[in-house]
């Protein structure tokens, strides 16, 4: 690695967690306790530490974009990846801040397709920029699935 795209990587890595920082704001707490949730929902504990992963993973796959093209070259490509961020950064306080799972399915939904769509705008990039959001888009899928069963289960909240 050039050295000199470490403060590119450490701001990429910033912009992820600052993301993250939202999980840390809004726990799900007693009101979540209270939900119904499909048994095949994991335990709370396993969140962490695979979002953490995951935002490693997102923030070196931003910044290989960057490395690769810069933020003139791939101008597009970084504003939906920002826009992905800034979706991914929303759900928690819609979710777990208002309790409403409906507006959190409706954000997790634009999150999983910007996803997809920064993907495919990553891949003639860098192909392993756009590999690297693979397991955050399966994981995002599987939270899809969660946030619309418990807001199923819910309804009458």
């Amino acid at each position: 690695m050039d050295m000199s795209t470490l403060p590119a990587l450490l701001g990429f890595l910033a912009a992820c967690f600052l993301a993250a920082l939202t999980g840390a704001l809004f726990r799900p707490g007693e009101w979540y306790e209270r939900l119904k949730k499909p048994a095949w929902r994991p335990p709370n504990r396993l969140f962490p530490p695979v979002w953490t992963v995951l935002y490693v993973m997102i923030a070196v796959s931003g910044w290989l974009v960057w490395r690769e093209a810069g933020f003139a070259g791939a101008a597009l490509p970084l504003a939906l990846y920002g826009l992905q961020l800034v979706l991914n950064g929303a759900w928690t306080p819609l979710f777990f801040g208002l309790h409403r799972p409906d507006l959190g399915m409706i954000d997790i939904v634009l999150v999983w397709l910007s996803i997809i769509a920064t993907i495919l705008l990553f891949w003639p990039v860098h192909m392993l920029a756009a590999l690297l959001l693979v397991p955050y888009l399966a994981w995002v899928s599987f939270a899809v699935a969660l946030n619309f069963s418990i807001w199923r289960l819910n309804r009458e909240e």
